[in-house]
């Protein structure tokens, strides 16, 4: 049982990363949102990641963090500044 419930939480924690990380993807994406406001979520949600999956923080980087450039290339690079490091 403490196996399933485990495996439940480390899920849960997951999907609620995987809103976070989609939310900020929506601030580049569909919004006038600063960026310095955008490298506080990206700080937040990496804080997030460590706190619940320390052994996979290699893996945030190269999904979330190049996810997270990319898009603010692809979206905002002509309006905006860039986007400053976290």
């Amino acid at each position: 049982m403490a196996m399933a419930e485990a495996g439940s939480e480390e899920e849960e924690s997951y999907r609620r990363m995987q809103r976070r990380a989609d939310r900020i993807s929506s601030l580049i994406v569909a919004s006038d949102y600063p960026a310095i406001d955008v490298v506080i979520e990206i700080r937040k949600l990496r804080e997030f990641a460590e706190r619940h999956f320390p052994e996979r923080m290699g893996l945030f980087g190269r999904l979330y963090e190049s996810r997270f450039r990319r898009l603010w290339e692809q979206f905002r690079a002509e309006t905006d500044e860039e986007l400053p490091e976290w």
